[in-house]
């Protein structure tokens, strides 16, 4: 169940840490938007250390489609209305900013870089596509709606972005983190004032950046509030027909579309983690009736932090913990908002002005009406009967008939058949009483 990237590509290996380091800034998470923090902070000269759990790029980020765009469904609208226009171009600019990031890197990689026109498209509603061009003529971007020839389905239309663009995330990343600071295999088990307890020594810090997708520090920040996890699912096509554009669903439940060289990756299957969706069946369903002469040749699956809002958090982790920062709730958008946070987070470690900054404010207003879902689904699953019980926060554990795992629908940690920990925010694997 590898990704077609983790299959196509080869990282470079770091030692584990053995004994103890000082840095100015540590860095928890060896992802893209860990990966990015360093190569930045390495060019502004700064004194950092990254560790990595397991090894490097071996979590969502070789799992996903990776699109490169800064359009993030049809956003812009509904942002317009909740935040106002000033703070909604932020969010437009500094993602706009990292699409433009990713065409400066990518000229000297090879990474299979492509331009792409990115589409969001609507089965049936052609009126929240008209509101979203009008949000984004108000901001002064080119957006407009064209009609979708290359699906096989009717849709009402698609809002596009071009210069847009797509790539081979790992092949990328290989190239970025060459000659980086980093340490595998190094997990943090406890965090003391200023020091990461390792299992082979310890690191003291001034400063600390988060980027292990969900948060692993539950003392503070209220994150186990403020998001919730969702799976999503892809499955990698041969003999489909070519695209040229990038697509995806402006609905929960719609699906994804992108080539890669010749073959299609279809998305979609999405649930919140814990429930039950339609997974990698919907996908097959679909494909057998649309493509009906196509070979699956790959498929896997991805897990997205979801905020209150649809705004990632980035910036300072909590009042409570100065000198900290967080870079979560990418919201299945991760490549340009890795690249977003790693620009905005270099710039406030260096106690610099970051002007998109304020939109991604992770101590922002909690009282949305998700809060209210996620608190009661915490609710539930604490009063729920179970044997397996998640270490995070102690939620019963849901079994996952199409991956085999046992799942948390409270914050989404996942863990194999064994027990062995496959996502966070757990640090840890069950316990072998809780395996009866």
């Amino acid at each position: 169940m590898n990704s077609i990237w983790k299959e196509s590509a080869s990282l470079p290996h770091f030692d584990t840490l053995e004994g103890s380091v000082t840095t100015d800034v540590l860095i928890i998470g060896g992802g893209i938007a860990g990966i990015l923090c360093a190569y930045f902070l390495r060019e502004k000269g700064v004194d950092y250390v990254l560790v990595e759990g397991n090894t490097i790029c071996s979590g969502i980020t070789e799992n996903t489609t990776a699109k490169i765009t800064s359009q993030h469904g049809l956003i812009y609208d509904k942002l317009l209305h909740r935040v106002g226009i000033e703070k909604a171009k932020m969010y437009l600019d500094a993602n706009q900013n990292a699409v433009k990031k990713y065409f400066e890197l990518c000229e000297d990689i090879d990474c299979d870089f492509e331009k792409r026109t990115n589409c969001v498209y609507s089965i049936d509603d052609k009126r929240k596509l008209e509101r979203e061009v009008a949000a984004l003529y108000k901001m002064g971007f080119p957006a407009e709606i064209i009609e979708t020839e290359e699906l096989p389905f009717q849709t009402a239309g698609a809002v596009s972005f071009e210069n847009q663009a797509q790539f081979h995330p790992l092949k990328f990343l290989a190239k970025i983190a060459e000659n980086l600071n980093i340490y595998e295999h190094t997990f943090v088990k406890e965090l003391a004032e200023h020091t990461a307890v390792t299992e082979k020594g310890n690191i003291a810090f001034q400063k600390l950046i988060f980027a292990t997708h969900f948060p692993i520090d539950n003392k503070h920040g209220m994150y186990f509030l403020k998001m919730y996890q969702h799976r999503s699912y892809v499955i990698a096509l041969e003999n489909a027909p070519k695209l040229r554009n990038l697509y995806v669903d402006e609905a929960k439940g719609g699906l994804s579309f992108r080539c890669y060289q010749d073959i299609l990756l279809l998305g979609g299957g999405a649930h919140r983690t814990g429930k039950r969706g339609g997974n990698w069946k919907e996908l097959r369903d679909f494909a057998a009736e649309h493509y009906p002469n196509v070979r699956e040749k790959y498929f896997w699956a991805t897990q997205d932090c979801m905020t209150l809002d649809g705004i990632p958090y980035i910036g300072a982790y909590s009042k409570r913990m100065p000198g900290c920062f967080v870079a979560t709730g990418f919201h299945k958008w991760g490549m340009t908002s890795s690249m977003a946070a790693a620009m905005i987070l270099t710039d406030l470690v260096l106690e610099k002005e970051n002007s998109y900054a304020p939109v991604f404010h992770p101590s922002r207003n909690m009282l949305k009406p998700q809060l209210l879902i996620n608190g009661w689904e915490a609710a539930v699953n604490l009063l729920t009967i179970s044997k397996k019980r998640c270490p995070h926060l102690g939620c019963a554990l849901k079994w996952n008939e199409a991956e085999h795992s046992w799942d948390c629908p409270c914050h989404g940690s996942r863990f194999d058949e064994e027990g062995i920990l496959l996502n966070n925010p757990a640090n840890g694997d069950l316990r072998k009483e809780a395996k009866a």
